[in-house]
């Protein structure tokens, strides 16, 4: 069960990378403004708080593949500890973005399914 956590957490993982991606890099194209739903007019009053927001999701990313790659080289506490907080951190983001923009819940949930998922088999693989 401990493996299925980590792939779904890598899965996650992987999901906000390209979501720093849209946010940090490509901020005014496309596929970030299909997806956020911003107007020419917001692109650039909004551009420096999705940076910074993408950057965020960026390092949750790194510490779930840091944790990942901790583990399978050999020290599962540490390991499991960092892949637990940064998929437990996507999903409370989730959780935060479902409560405080009921109008986004399309949104927290795909963002946070697959954290809830990985923290639920690591969870759970812990305790077998």
């Amino acid at each position: 069960m401990i493996i299925a956590g980590l792939v779904l957490a890598g899965l996650a993982a992987a999901l906000h990378v390209y979501i720093f991606w849209m946010e940090s890099l490509a901020w005014d194209g496309p596929q970030a403004r299909k997806t956020f739903g911003t107007r020419d007019a917001e692109v650039e009053v909004t551009r420096a708080l999705a940076f910074n927001q993408g950057f965020y999701n960026l390092f949750l990313a790194l510490a779930v593949f840091l944790g990942i790659i901790v583990t399978a080289t050999g020290a599962p506490a540490v390991g499991l500890t960092l892949v637990l907080t940064g998929a437990g951190s996507m999903l409370a983001a989730a959780l935060v973005l479902l409560l405080s923009s009921p109008d986004k819940r399309g949104a927290a949930l795909k963002q946070g399914f697959l954290p809830l998922l990985a923290v639920i088999a690591t969870v759970i693989g812990l305790f077998l």
